[in-house]
């Protein structure tokens, strides 16, 4: 009987799950180690700041998914590595370290929030992990809202002007797009250069613009702390008093692969090669933001995560099988779509974008089939 341990329920390893379901791995145990007992697809997250979904229509759960598939399910979280005994450790809870062996490993945990490098970090949000996030920014929301109850003021910041940023920034004004009308809440969007996604900007300033949300560009946030965030805006210090600043800032590599002794990029993110299988060892394999791909490196999204499920499903099937495995090139650029608030979205294929309602529509229908696809019926 061997061993495959699926560490992380990343949008690869749910494409995994869910071709076990339809095609069980003979003699293979498999187990599935995850820190949260769901996923929640980070696509639909921005609709859900702005109101737009339920955090239920927003997940998959896990469980269900991995029962289907007679995969064990185990909650912990990931701290090391041991790729000459074979086995992994992983914490639950406020439980010991626990050990777990494998003949075969696959990672999908995804990455960790690069707003730690900032000092103060502990002062902002981070986006990751999502899970934290969500809990967080509930509760932030919620003094948010006494606070405007009673007549006072508020402000948000987002702090990096990415797509993930720019999403946020624009949901919050929705869902407050009531106080912001009567100046009661401001929302500012802090960019580190002047560039922003969604064909050359010109979109995305133009609905920042008409949600009333303030664009700092050129700006550094050197340090956060409880009232705020420092910022560096050319060559002048100003600090910047908000009620909730949140960091979107970009992913990091967590630190664990590499003290683990996989090889890894320059940043730390676990090497990979065209199978999606680690350079320095061939029984693991890796995909999502948690790997990098040195032939056709890929920005951290979404996007490449969720079309990596099916190669690496097929190719861990192999690998368990002894047979020969299939290169996977990643596609060279993919379609963004970026939601304003509203009912409204950007699309941007390369230096071409569209925008409308339309467009709304349609991220909505492709993110809905993706989240019913791995539900339970």
């Amino acid at each position: 009987m061997k061993r495959l341990v699926l560490l992380g329920g990343g949008h690869a390893h749910v494409a995994v799950l869910h071709s076990l379901a339809a095609q069980p791995l003979h003699d293979t145990e498999v187990t599935l180690v995850s820190p949260y007992p769901r996923q929640v697809y980070s696509g639909m997250l921005p609709g859900w700041v702005a109101g737009h979904y339920a955090l239920e229509a927003c997940m998959i759960p896990l469980a269900p998914l991995a029962e289907a598939a007679g995969v064990r399910f185990l909650l912990g979280a990931a701290t090391a590595i041991d790729p000459a005994q074979g086995e992994i450790t992983f914490v639950s809870g406020g439980t010991a370290s626990q050990r777990l062996g494998y003949d075969m490993l696959s990672i999908d945990t995804g990455s960790v929030a690069s707003a730690q490098s900032i000092p103060g970090s502990e002062h902002a949000l981070a986006v990751r992990p999502i899970e934290d996030f969500i809990t967080r920014l509930s509760t932030a929301r919620t003094q948010i809202d006494a606070k405007l109850s009673a007549g006072g003021k508020a402000a948000i910041a987002v702090v990096g002007a990415g797509a993930a940023g720019v999403e946020l920034a624009l949901s919050l004004a929705h869902a407050y797009r009531t106080a912001i009308e009567s100046g009661d809440m401001a929302i500012h969007l802090i960019s580190a250069a002047n560039t922003l996604p969604g064909g050359s900007g010109t979109r995305v300033r133009y609905w920042l613009a008409r949600r009333k949300v303030r664009l700092i560009e050129n700006a550094i946030a050197e340090c956060f702390d409880a009232d705020g965030v420092l910022l560096r805006v050319g060559g002048a210090a100003t600090h910047l008093k908000t009620d909730l600043t949140i960091c979107a800032t970009g992913s990091a590599a967590a630190r664990w692969p590499a003290a683990s002794g996989l090889a890894c990029d320059e940043q730390g993110y676990i090497a990979i090669n065209a199978h999606l299988q680690s350079v320095s060892h061939t029984n693991i394999f890796a995909s999502g933001d948690c790997a990098s791909m040195a032939a056709h490196p890929r920005p951290k999204s979404g996007v490449y995560a969720v079309r990596a499920g099916p190669p690496l499903a097929a190719n861990l099937r192999r690998a368990i099988r002894g047979e020969t495995l299939l290169p996977y090139r990643p596609q060279a650029r993919s379609l963004y779509l970026i939601s304003t608030g509203a009912p409204h979205a950007i699309a941007s294929w390369g230096a071409l974008s569209w925008s409308g309602a339309w467009v709304w529509r349609w991220k909505d229908r492709i993110d809905r089939a993706f989240v019913a696809r791995y539900r339970p019926d």
